[in-house]
């Protein structure tokens, strides 16, 4: 019998060639299940084809009928770009791969860029929490990143105390060192709130003493930041991570000061948004990611429908407010293959209003605690 006149279709329905098909399929499946797995992504969970939530339920997409016509269009006045040459992984689907977490721990270190697992960096924080710790977290799996955050001596030493930001309690936590990090996991960690922790009002002591008397005490205070914008710059794991991080850090500060939210590393105003480098976070074939946290409404517009007003959208100035409630954050929207072009729509509608411009390109993952929905 020949098929050559009868096309794929009938190639495909013959029993041996539909054999063949079917095992070719399932191959190509499991190879990029396999890929997934090796560059730091889960299996999706059970339920649905892309996890525990559908992509497109997770965070809202821009609309052209809301958001403007060009809600959905590549910045076009970008002073950066990607070095020549910079190719990622553009055929792996992203959504529903991301291995779930329950809280995370950015380290200040005042550097950019690390050995190549951060745990390894002797005399750390880092290292006390994953490898030398009495205490583990009980409330599920712990992120822990090494920042660039600066250290409150304003050096890289690691034998002076350091500050710890602990998401997503959005709780800056002072006077951290290596021994004390069991009182930080047993008191902070292991009693905030976590991702999939219902949105409500959060209480952590101000202050506790460390068992150990000739130690620091550690003090806490709410982060100043309305959001946080995490660019992983890792170039000991990956130098794409090393060279797109600060291109786009530059991008986003140019949009974010338009509306005067950007904020330096030191700069502690009330109502900005912080942009970190951070470690290796998984998926740099995917470079660059972005992990942006937000707290719940953070500016006051996530119900603006952009398309039905004119010039740019800033939110007012805030305000220090000491009666304000401590929740913590209410979405983390995790992202991938951002370019520079890509920052103006991520300031406008990522951070700003807590919506998604690519999704089906980009998103990887995250949560709303808000309506009790994550990507695992």
């Amino acid at each position: 019998m020949s098929y050559k006149t009868e096309g794929s279709a009938a190639k495909k329905n013959h029993p041996a060639v539909g054999r063949s098909f079917k095992m070719t399929s399932s191959l190509k499946s499991f190879l990029n299940s396999a890929k997934q797995s090796l560059s730091g992504a889960s299996t999706p969970a059970p339920g649905t084809p892309d996890g525990n939530t559908p992509c497109s339920h997770l965070f809202p997409k821009v609309d052209p009928a809301v958001d403007g016509e060009d809600c959905d269009h590549d910045c076009d006045s970008c002073i950066v770009s990607l070095p020549k040459g910079f190719k990622i992984d553009e055929d792996d689907k992203l959504y529903g791969y991301v291995k779930g977490w329950s809280t995370h721990v950015l380290v200040a270190t005042g550097k950019t860029d690390w050995v190549r697992d951060v745990a390894d960096e002797k005399g750390s924080v880092m290292e006390a929490i994953d490898k030398k710790a009495d205490v583990k977290p009980s409330n599920g799996r712990l992120m822990l990143s090494a920042s660039n955050i600066p250290t409150p001596s304003h050096t890289t030493s690691y034998s002076e105390p350091t500050t710890v930001l602990l998401l997503p309690a959005f709780i800056v936590i002072e006077n951290v060192t290596p021994k004390n990090v069991n009182t930080l996991i047993s008191e902070f960690v292991n009693k905030g709130p976590t991702n999939s922790t219902p949105l409500g009002p959060i209480s952590i002591p101000a202050s506790l003493p460390d068992p150990l008397p000739t130690a620091d005490q550690l003090t806490s205070r709410p982060s100043p930041h309305r959001a946080l914008i995490l660019l992983c710059s890792q170039k000991t794991r990956d130098a794409r991570c090393g060279q797109s991080a600060p291109l786009l850090r530059k991008e986003l500060e140019r949009h974010l000061r338009v509306c005067g939210l950007f904020r330096d590393l030191d700069d502690e105003r009330p109502g900005g948004v912080g942009v970190y480098f951070i470690s290796h976070v998984g998926g740099h074939k995917y470079s660059a990611n972005v992990m942006v946290y937000r707290k719940a409404d953070a500016f006051g517009l996530d119900n603006v429908e952009r398309g039905k007003l004119d010039g740019e959208i800033c939110p007012p100035p805030a305000k220090p407010s000491a009666d304000e409630v401590q929740e913590g954050a209410a979405q983390c929207i995790w992202i991938a293959r951002v370019r520079p072009e890509d920052c103006e729509g991520i300031v406008k509608f990522t951070v700003l209003q807590g919506k998604v411009v690519k999704p089906e390109r980009q998103l990887r993952g995250g949560f709303d605690r808000q309506r009790g929905v994550f990507s695992w």
